[in-house]
């Protein structure tokens, strides 16, 4: 899926978020890559906006001999359309018990402390759990010093990734009250936990860690191989902004991916410097 944003009346970019994917045997990928890098040229000709860049974010651990002329962006900048290129996985094809065997000590016994309060997991995909998520996701944003995406990108993203088992909300709750939140993609083996939150009450009772546990239990069940936390601090980077993220993420153990940076290829240089300051200014 190309996405087309614009960023004022006259210029455009495209945006291929964590794609493209290809085939895994090399060959065959450069032949596919050189097929969709004609088709997005074919597009981008009949544009009637200039298209100053095409931007792609390819889950690739490095970078394959037949891609060539883009540049890196790097993490973290101000630019807004840039998602995670370091992260954290877990295998689920182990038992439910050797699964929580290989977290750390403080996971497992987080999970059973939420237990012990009776917190509980549901799934919500309704109206009414869009505007829930939205809520403690904003709110954690805010907490964090964030800036959070608009409302819009996500309710066009449960739209896009319809039907129902491509994507879902899960919540944590307390005493009748959510308290935690997860939204959860389907592709392929992988299950993406890819945006979410916790509000800033009872957290003694450690909600998100069953949250977290329960999605991996429902991912397991659904067939798929691997649960993505997507997101954490780069390696070497201790004062990382994202560094307490990354200790919570860790003690569900798993394997941290560092993948290859965000990648532009440019169009037209004097459209990509508006789009520069357009990005830096919004």
């Amino acid at each position: 899926m190309v996405q087309k944003f614009s960023y004022d009346d006259h210029r455009c970019f495209y945006y291929i978020q964590d794609g493209p994917v290809l085939p895994q045997d090399d060959e065959i990928a450069g032949e596919v890559f050189e097929a969709i890098f004609k088709a997005i040229e074919d597009r981008r000709l009949a544009e009637q906006q200039t298209v100053s860049h095409l931007r792609i974010e390819p889950r690739w651990l490095r970078l394959p001999g037949f891609v060539s002329g883009f540049r890196t962006i790097p993490p973290l900048t101000t630019d807004r359309f840039l998602e995670v290129r370091d992260t954290r996985c877990i295998a689920l094809r182990p038992s439910e018990a050797a699964i929580l065997a290989q977290m750390k000590p403080k996971g497992r016994y987080n999970i059973g402390v939420a237990r012990r309060h009776n917190v509980s997991i549901v799934e919500d995909a309704s109206e009414q759990g869009l505007r829930d998520f939205l809520g403690i996701y904003e709110e954690t944003m805010t907490r964090q010093g964030q800036k959070p995406k608009p409302p819009n990108y996500f309710r066009n993203l449960v739209l896009f990734s319809s039907p129902a088992d491509r994507r879902s909300l899960f919540f944590a709750e307390y005493q009748g009250m959510r308290i935690a939140t997860a939204l959860v993609m389907y592709f392929g083996p992988k299950a993406t936990y890819f945006f979410g939150g916790s509000r800033d009450i009872h957290r003694q009772v450690m909600a998100p860690y069953l949250l977290h546990f329960e999605v991996m239990r429902k991912a397991k069940a659904l067939g798929h191989e691997w649960y993505d936390l997507w997101g954490i601090a780069p390696a070497n980077e201790p004062d990382h902004p994202w560094q307490n993220l990354s200790v919570f993420k860790a003690k569900f153990g798993g394997e941290e991916l560092h993948l290859v940076p965000t990648l532009d290829y440019v169009y037209d240089k004097a459209a990509y410097d508006c789009y520069g300051r357009a990005a830096m200014f919004d």
